[in-house]
């Protein structure tokens, strides 16, 4: 394989990826990006190829399905509030409601513990008002 042709492949997924981020997370993804330029440049492009341009542009799951999946796991790592906010940030760009990320989190308590739940809701409320969407209806 030449450079060339892997040069292309390599951008050819960072491409691919920077539009997916860009429909899945928005600004608040391309921030984060921009936030390694200085410090690791290649953790960013993997991120944009890697992350968004080969795992969450498969077909496997719909992109609100792959943002449920990446709250519980952000969830139960703990610790993640910076990739809450941008991941909660994402959930709603691929229509899920707020009410429904409210449930999945607390969901997550059953299997993950309780502090864990409540950081990742405190995290949650963070945009909710930064969006404007609260008060939420609660059940």
């Amino acid at each position: 394989m030449s450079d060339s042709t892997t040069r292309t492949t390599r951008d050819e997924r960072f491409a691919q990826g920077l539009g997916v981020l860009k429909q899945v997370d928005g600004e608040a993804g391309q921030r984060v990006v921009d936030s390694l330029a200085d410090v690791s440049p290649e953790l960013g492009h993997q991120i944009v190829a890697w992350a968004f341009g080969e795992m969450y542009d498969r077909p496997g799951l719909a992109p609100r399905d792959r943002q449920l999946v990446t709250l519980g796991v952000l969830t139960a790592l703990g610790g993640c509030e910076l990739e809450l906010d941008v991941h909660v940030n994402a959930a709603l760009n691929v229509g899920l409601a707020p009410e429904q990320i409210v449930e999945a989190l607390l969901h997550s308590a059953v299997y993950c513990g309780i502090p864990r739940a409540l950081n990742a809701t405190l995290a949650a409320k963070k945009v909710f008002a930064e969006r404007e969407l609260l008060p939420l209806g609660g059940v």
